[in-house]
């Protein structure tokens, strides 16, 4: 019936967008899918129709979302088929809800459950079929109606129902009279051979809707366990008239494989057997219906067991009529197999539906019938792989080599089925004639007929010399026999005359010619004796060569008693000759090609001659054309089957020179070819091109002439053409040596020889084909074709595809390679092939397909460790490449398939197939293969063998598989499959597939890990080595990878991190116990040499070890190692500031040891070392930008950290340098006297005598440092003890100071004005002015103590020590005591710009009647100030006035409880002042905080210096009557600021004291020891006043 469904629109519950849906509907192993349509109410309107023979299955609809990656199920539903009604027209359809689960039993689904809110409308109906007959429908209709209707008990009589009710053979069947049908293989090069084949049970890419097979599996909830294998092969029972179409084929190979599918009884000899035995592989039934076939022996279509169930046997033996009766058989549970049950007929209920009993039952009749042999297979289980524990933090192999000794012999294993026909199957191939018993019969007399008296030894003509009374024509070439005597040659024997150089074309036998001869002129003696000598002739061969008719009889299966009458009826009918003989001919001169040209003009007047006997008939005269077309036909009889048919090519003259030759000889034109043609050699139809031949050697010919003959003899009108009889006898010998008596094996005969490939069988029936062809006029190439195609029904049985190989490039070279004789293009001789072009090609395509199909299982069929198998299959390939050139040189096509590119095509699909296998296998093939057995170790669960969120134990088992496939085809079949070296290598092929399908399920895989995370970082680390060492090993240089980048660093990237992480955690912990181990120890130094302590070894010991691994890694992906460098660099600084932050914080409590300190420092700077090493191996400038960022920031903190602590150790030492510092200043102090040349001597002595208690201290000490320290922190301490001799020196010698700081003392000492004294006084103890000669001796002390810190290049370098700020800064405080009062005072108002309130504040406006913009924006200002400052210079002196006009004050903040009068004193500071006015003073203004003074005072500078040497000084105080005048506020307005302007008002705030920076405080310090200068005293107490904070509340 035709079932028809409209699947018309869906409902689904859920956001609209996130739905992208499809439907599948399945039935009867057939599926058929909409196109998809997002939202969440699709709507598709599409009708699908399936044929359907079994009502008791069911419709399966399944609603898909398509993913990214993988589809996702929304729902599925199951419909009965009976309850689906029968119509003709489309109705309105039915809402279904759609489940979540399927029910299943045995594979098949029988219902579902877990309702989902989805729901689809459907339409289902039954319509019959359009394109089959009535009675075929009603055929059908009944038989479903009486299998379904059986009882359980019933028996169903197949042989009844096949004699009774035979069906008619539909469209799609194939029968005798259609060939062409037998195998669909229309554009079979142009669509895939593995389409078809079941999916995977692990979803890959070729799998679009992974259905029950999405990953994660957990425990699966369909198992193929009780169709006994997952290997499911399933055949058809074909004949030669019927062609098979699959099911189904093997799970993990190409599907489409219709010699794997199909099988022919005609090839197990079961004409001569009785019966046929269909061995098979291990697979499940699916029969429906029984076809009967055209010779009433049964066929079975396959189809699903009814409700999902299926018959397996494990020990099935051969079944007969007698135990027949019961079938073993298996109910699958949950947890595995049941127990086996015995069906018997009448035994009690069994627990199946009553079909599926009666499914039983017919399959029981069918298998009892045809004594089907049944052999065990091992049932390939699903295999996964066991989940287990993870190694330590530092388990990580990261060099693993895979390879093994052992190879995996993954024939058995990976592999379809290995019970495959071993050729093509097809009405063509499949050699028809075997079963064509009147055929055979015509053929056997026939052969019998040539055998017993052949052509290749019959009695040749006796010629003599022999001279003509009268004009005689040669018997050949009907030329006139020309010359007055001896002109011809006549055979003494049968009087046939013909010129000498015509004798060797008379194949005629002389005796036969003779008795004829003889018979028609009534010579009955001579008759008779020749009679007797053929007779002589036939006994001697009969005699000499009893095994010709003896294989002749076994081959045509003819009994002894037939066959001896038939060998009277032959030898008399050969001595019969022709005289009852007569034929019917017809001959149509159709065209010639390629003809000589003979006139001047390079062309000819082509036409036709053709002579039967004594009648000849001539063609027109086609002018000027090399390539001439006649279509002319003619009719003869001929009564000799010994006549010839001459047909000549002439070209037609019509000049004198021609006339005279006509006059001459009976040829008057010019002579372009012949092809001569035995009569005894034509029989039916043919249309064949012949080549033209010379007639002399002289003769100059090509081209060739195309023939349609049919003839018609006499008694055998209805008898096939002699090719069809020759191959008739060429099929029946292959059959008879390769079936009967080969057992299915092809035997090869041995030949060499350029000729060898035309060597078929062995001597005997080889002479039988040969004998045959000579009699019959078959061509040598014919002979070819024919044994081809018998071939190609065995190309699989060992050593054919060689045989194959060479005799299709020889039919190549046939057709191909056009001689100098013929121009006829390879695709016109072709099409002239009495073979028949369309079978030969179609012959082609099936083997072609065939030989891809089989190639696409290479590994099964031509295994490894067989070398004649490698051999086989190198000479497959050969035959691919032989087919490819036959349709490039021979059909002409334009751009068939590539040879290489199909057998590349082909290794893929095998490779596809083989991991589907390994990986649905992985552990039970490991453990087969790698493992020990362990007869006590349990096996693991199913659901635990495969591959799992909560180890990763399948992944590596996998690559151990994957590379013993890899290494397989790299040793065993590149060097077989070599035809292509540039363009295929199996190796790599092999590489480059296996990697695409691992790293498609890998990565998907570690997206599942990601989510979860159940493993140990280790066991991530490890797989990640060991997928880095498959690409490295065989993918890497692979031509599609190379130069690309790959993507596994990516899968394992999130956990390298963790194991980063993890490992920053590991490090951290190992770097305290190492500070610890060494606290406990001392920090004593590792060795002798290494002056650092084992804390730094063994924390750099376990990070390199850490980055060991990563780099190990070898990662290819910059991006992904740019995160891995980051991430390494972040544990490094972590670990290492932390291992410093300790030390540094430990490290003032070592301060009083010798050496700890010394250690600890090296420590940071061994750290320091070590991380540029470290930098080093991590790529340096290579690495990561912001990696590379952070290492280089941690060895700045590294460094600063290795300054702090000797800096830190540096100052440990300060107070004993202090106290030499103390010491040298006393001795300093005691040299007295001027410094002249006469004691220049003693300024060194006196410089010694002075250094001597620094110096005894710094050679302890630096001794012990040369000792201890690395040469890097010994100079850090170096210059660290040189800054704090230097500022010692300079505070403790040159310019000290007291306890107080500086400005206290000044103000101290300065209270009152003239009060200097009490400052000299104050300072007496501890500072000192030098003298020149102590200064001399400073500066040759100098000189001493920085040979000493240079140590002879051993030290501190030169450099370093002169540009010391701290020797420069002492070499100014030296150099200050020999400058000028007015020098310093110059110097000091140069440098100090920021006295009060940090200079800023003061408001410059052009004059004193405008205010300014804004306030003094300066923190607690005592007041304000407002000043008139003009600047001149005399134009020709160059001399400078200043003068000043004091406008006021305001705002002044004073608190007093008496009278407040304050008064402005405004002074002049700067050199050569010395003899001028450099302080005025107001008047005093009574208790006014705002003041008005506008009084205007004129300082003379002079012209020494410019402007910008000189500062006014303001400074409002509250006069006093009696004491000293108390400081309410001061200003400082330096002129440099007011020299661009000329003439300005300042508006200054107040400050409370005068500030300055260490080079004022030196200033003022030297000055304030000039106790004779007026000029320094007033300076000293002018930058001394200062607001007291006592006074003035």
């Amino acid at each position: 019936m035709c079932h028809v469904s409209t699947l018309k629109k869906a409902k689904l519950q859920g956001l609209s967008d996130k739905f992208n849906t499809y439907v599948t509907l399945k039935v009867q192993n057939v599926k058929s899918t909409t196109i998809t349509v997002r939202g969440d109410q699709p709507c598709w309107e599409q009708d699908f129709m399936f044929e359907i023979n079994r009502l008791d299955l069911g419709l399966i609809v399944e609603v898909w979302n398509k993913g990214l990656i993988w589809d996702t199920m929304v729902g599925t539903s199951w419909i009965p088929l009976k309850s689906i009604r029968q119509s003709e027209e489309e109705g309105s359809g039915e809402w279904l809800f759609l489940d979540a689960e399927v029910l299943m039993k045995a594979d098949e689904i029988y219902g579902t459950k877990s309702p989902t809110p989805h729901r689809v409308l459907l339409d289902t109906r039954f319509e019959l079929p359009f394109d089959i007959p009535d009675d075929e429908a009603q055929y059908w209709t009944g038989k479903l109606e009486r299998i379904n209707t059986m009882g359980i008990h019933d028996e169903y009589s197949l042989q009844d129902d096949v004699e009774s009710h035979p069906l008619p053979l539909a469209a799609s069947q194939c029968s005798l009279d259609d060939q062409d049908s037998a195998v669909d293989d229309r554009d079979s090069d142009y669509r895939s051979e593995t389409s078809n084949s079941l999916p995977p049970r692990y979803h890959t890419t070729s799998q679009p809707n992974s259905s029950m097979h999405q990953y994660p599996m957990g425990p699966r909830s369909q198992h193929h366990i009780d169709s006994c294998a997952d290997l499911v092969h399933s055949f058809d029972l074909d004949y030669r008239d019927q062609r098979s179409s699959p099911v189904e084929s093997s799970r993990f190979g190409s599907s489409g494989n219709l010699s794997q599918t199909s099988s022919q009884l005609s090839e197990t000899g079961q004409e001569s057997t009785g019966g046929s035995e269909l061995e098979e592989s291990y697979h499940s039934y699916h029969s429906a219906g029984f076809y009967p076939a055209s010779n009433g022996q049964a066929r079975i279509n396959e189809h699903p067991i009814t409700n999902g169930h299926s018959i397996c046997e494990k020990d099935m033996q051969r079944l007969s009529p007698e135990v027949g009766r019961s079938l073993k058989h298996e109910t699958p549970t949950e947890k595995g197999f049941s127990k086996l049950q015995r069906f018997h007929d009448d035994g009690p209920p069994l627990p199946f539906t009553p079909s599926r009993v009666r499914w039983l039952k017919a399959i029981n009749k069918v298998t009892v019938q045809l004594r089907e042999v049944r052999h065990d297979e091992p049932i390939a289980r699903q295999a996964w792989v066991k989940p287990g524990g993870g190694s330590g933090l530092y388990g990580i192999d990261s060099m693993p080599d895979l390879r093994k000794k052992k190879p995996i012999p993954l024939v058995s294993d990976v592999s379809l089925v290995q019970a495959r026909k071993a050729g093509i199957t097809s009405a063509m191939a499949a050699r028809s004639s075997i079963k064509d018993e009147e055929l055979k019969n015509h053929v056997y007399k026939k052969t019998l007929q040539a055998l017993i008296y052949p052509i290749s030894c019959t009695t040749p003509h006796n010629f003599e010399v022999w001279t003509a009374t009268t004009p005689t024509y040669c018997y050949e070439c009907e030329g006139l026999l020309w010359g007055i005597a001896r002109q011809g040659m006549r055979c003494s024997e049968c009087g046939v005359k013909c010129h000498e150089k015509c004798q060797e074309l008379l194949n005629a036998d002389c005796l036969q010619r003779a008795a004829e001869k003889s018979s028609k002129h009534g010579a009955e003696d001579r008759t008779q004796n020749i009679i007797m000598a053929m007779k002589d002739r036939m006994k001697i061969r009969e005699r000499n060569k009893p095994e010709i008719f003896e294989l002749i009889r076994e081959v045509f299966a003819i009994s002894k008693t037939i066959h001896a009458q038939q060998m009277k009826t032959i030898k008399q009918s050969v001595l019969d000759g022709t005289s009852k003989w007569s034929a019917k001919i017809t001959i149509t001169v159709v065209c010639a090609q390629g003809l000589q040209a003979k006139d001047k003009t390079g062309s000819s007047d082509p036409y036709v001659t053709v002579q039967v006997g004594k009648t000849k008939k001539r063609t027109k005269t086609i002018y000027g054309n090399l390539n001439p077309v006649w279509e002319e036909k003619y009719h003869f009889e001929c009564h000799n089957s010994s006549d010839r048919i001459k047909v000549r090519v002439w070209d037609e003259d019509d000049d004198i020179k021609s006339r005279v030759k006509q006059r001459l000889k009976r040829e008057s034109d010019d002579f372009l070819g012949q092809s001569i043609i035995e009569v005894r050699t034509l029989s039916g139809e043919m249309d064949v091109w012949y080549n033209l031949e010379k007639r002399t050697d002289k003769s100059a010919v090509s081209g060739a002439i195309r023939l349609q003959i049919n003839v018609e003899i006499k008694g055998e009108e209805k008898v096939a053409p002699y090719h069809v009889q020759y191959t008739c006898l060429h099929e029946n010998l292959f059959h008879h040596s390769t079936d009967v008596h080969g057992h299915g094996v092809v035997k090869i005969p041995e030949a060499r020889g350029d000729d060898a490939w035309k060597v078929y069988f062995d001597d005997v029936p080889q002479d039988i084909v040969d004998e045959f062809a000579m009699r019959y006029g078959i061509e040598s190439i014919y002979q070819a074709m024919t044994h081809f195609a018998c071939l190609s029904s065995k190309y699989m049985c060992p050593g054919v595809p060689a045989v194959m190989s060479t005799l299709l490039a020889n039919i190549n070279a046939f057709y191909a390679h056009t001689t100098a004789s013929t121009n006829v293009s390879a695709s016109d001789r072709f099409a002239a092939s009495n073979f028949g072009k369309e079978r030969f090609v179609k012959l082609l395509d099936q083997l072609h397909n065939s030989l891809r199909i089989d190639l696409s299982t290479y590994r099964n069929h031509f295994p490894a460790s067989n070398k004649d198998r490698l051999q086989d299959l190198k000479s497959t390939v050969d035959l691919l490449t032989s087919i490819t050139f036959f349709r490039m040189k021979v059909q002409e096509l334009q751009s068939p398939p590539r040879a290489s590119q199909v057998v590349r095509d082909c290794v893929k699909a095998c490779l596809n197939s083989t991991y589907d296998y390994i990986f649905n296998n992985c552990h039970e093939l490991y453990s087969r293969q790698y493992q020990p057995v362990d007869t006590n170790k349990e096996e693991l669960p199913l659901e635990e063998q495969g591959p799992s969120i909560k180890n990763l134990d399948f992944w590596p088992k996998l690559i151990m598989l994957i590379v013993s496939i890899i290494e397989e085809d790299r040793n065993s079949y590149t060097p077989v499959l070599n035809q292509f070296p540039q363009e295929l290598s199996v190796g790599k092929v092999s590489a480059e597939v296996m990697w695409t399908l691992f790293a498609q399920d890998m990565k998907y895989a570690m997206e599942e890990h990601e989510k979860h995370r159940l493993c140990k970082s280790t066991d991530y680390m490890n797989l990640h080595f060991k997928v880095k060492w498959l690409y490295n090993e065989y993918v890497k240089e692979l031509p599609n990878f190379k130069d690309v980048v790959p993507d596994y660093p990516s899968w394992f990237l999130q956990f390298v991190q963790q194991w980063l992480d993890e490992n920053e955690d590991v490090s951290m912990e190992f770097m305290h116990g190492a500070l610890e181990r060494d606290k406990k120890d001392g920090f004593q130094q590792t060795s002798e040499h290494a002056l650092f302590s084992c804390s730094v070894v063994d924390i750099f010991t376990q990070l390199n070890q850490s980055f060991e691994i990563i780099k190990k890694l070898e990662c290819p992906d910059p991006n992904v190692m740019a995160q891995y460098s980051r991430r390494f660099s972040k544990t490094i600084a972590k670990v290492l500031l932390k291992y410093s932050a300790i030390l540094t914080k430990s490290f003032p409590s070592y301060i009083d040891k010798e050496k700890i300190p010394c250690v600890l420092m090296n420590n940071v700077q061994q750290l320091r070392i070590q991380l540029e090493k470290m930098f080093e191996s991590m790529g340096a400038k290579q690495m990561d930008t912001e990696a590379s960022d952070l290492l280089n920031d941690l060895q700045v903190k590294l460094n600063n950290v290795l300054d702090e602590l000797s800096s830190t150790f540096g100052n440990g030492f300060q107070s004993r340098i202090n106290d030499c510092m103390r010491q040298m200043a006393s001795l300093l102090y005691q040299i007295k006297g001027p410094l002249n040349a006469n004691n220049k001597n003693q300024v060194e002595a006196d410089s010694d005598n002075m250094l001597r208690p620094l110096m005894d201290f710094l050679d302890g000490k630096l001794t012990l440092f040369a000792t201890v320290c690395e040469k890097t922190v010994l100079k850090r301490v170096l210059k660290e003890l040189w800054r704090i001799v230097m500022s010692s020196m300079e505070k403790t010698i040159v310019l000290p100071q007291g306890n107080d700081t500086f400005g206290a003392q000044i103000l101290s000492a300065a209270k009152e004005l003239g009060q200097l004294s009490k400052l000299k006084d104050h300072m007496a103890g501890e500072a000192k002015s030098l003298s020149p000669r102590q200064c001399a001796v400073m500066d040759v002390a100098l000189d001493t103590i920085k040979q000493y810190f240079h140590a002879g290049g051993n030290g501190l370098k030169k450099a370093f020590l002169e540009k010391s700020a701290e020797l420069s800064s002492l070499r100014h405080a030296l150099s200050l005591y020999t400058q000028t009062t007015d020098t310093l005072i110059k110097t000091f108002v140069t440098t100090q710009h920021a006295q009060v309130h940090n200079g800023k504040g003061i408001r410059l406006t052009p004059n004193e009647k405008i205010q300014p913009s804004r306030g003094a924006a300066v923190d607690k200002p005592i007041g304000e100030v407002s000043i008139q400052i003009e600047l001149y210079t005399h134009p020709k002196s160059g001399e400078r006035k200043v003068t000043v006009k004091v406008v006021g004050a305001s705002d002044l903040k004073w608190q007093t409880s008496g009278m407040f009068r304050p008064f402005v004193e405004i002074s002049m500071i700067g050199p050569h002042l010395s003899d001028k006015k450099r302080k005025f003073q107001t008047k005093s203004k009574n208790n006014s905080w705002s003041p008005k003074f506008n009084e205007t005072f004129h300082f003379v500078l002079g012209n020494q210096d410019g402007f910008e040497c000189y500062e006014l000084q303001v400074c409002i105080k509250d006069y006093c009557f009696g004491r000293a005048d108390r400081v309410v506020g001061v200003a400082v307005i330096q002129l440099r600021d007011i020299v661009e302007r000329g003439n300005c008002a300042c508006w200054c705030p107040l400050g409370q004291c005068i500030h300055m920076d260490d080079t004022g405080l030196t200033t003022m310090r030297i000055l304030s020891q000039r106790s004779n200068d007026d000029v320094a005293k007033e300076f000293v107490r002018l930058k001394s006043e200062t607001r007291s904070a006592e006074e003035g509340r």
